[in-house]
């Protein structure tokens, strides 16, 4: 973001808004902020400046983390609020991070845990399915048995 722009949205005027970077700049390494070339300023200004005059001076631009680092050293109510939701914002991600991780740990081990049933799930179901197909042949019965072909013995009349 340009430096005008967070000017306006912190709520202090751009002059303000660079002294207090150049007071803390140790605070806003480039990858926090930088400082436009000349082409590049020209392409950002919004509307035309009078006969002779040119940008007296380059504006900065922000990151994402300059932004945060920004709402720490201006001194205005509203730089106060943003510090404060910024920081809320970050225990809040760092929470969802412990739980995602923490979730991802028991999904890991929910995984692990049952890693081998849908094999064993499926020997069981083709075990059932063999139990309920009926016999190929009939089976023989096991034990003695007698088989009945004459009519059964007589004790003659007069004998013993």
């Amino acid at each position: 973001m340009l430096d005008r722009d967070l000017a306006a949205m912190y709520g202090v005027t751009t002059g303000n808004l660079n002294k207090a970077v150049r007071r803390n700049i140790r605070r806003f390494p480039t990858d926090f902020m930088f400082q436009l070339t000349m082409e590049e300023a020209s392409r950002f200004q919004i509307g035309i400046l009078k006969r002779g005059k040119n940008i007296k001076y380059l504006p900065h631009v922000f990151t994402q983390e300059g932004v945060a680092m920004l709402s720490g050293v201006l001194n205005s109510s509203r730089a106060e609020q943003v510090n404060i939701a910024i920081m809320r914002a970050f225990v809040r991600l760092r929470e969802t991070l412990s739980l995602h991780k923490e979730l991802a740990h028991k999904l890991a081990e929910l995984e692990r845990k049952i890693e081998n049933h849908d094999e064993h799930i499926q020997t069981l179901f083709e075990a059932i399915h063999q139990l309920m197909e009926p016999p190929e042949k009939p089976r023989r019965e096991i034990g003695f048995h007698v088989k009945e072909t004459s009519p059964p013995y007589r004790a003659k009349a007069g004998t013993k």
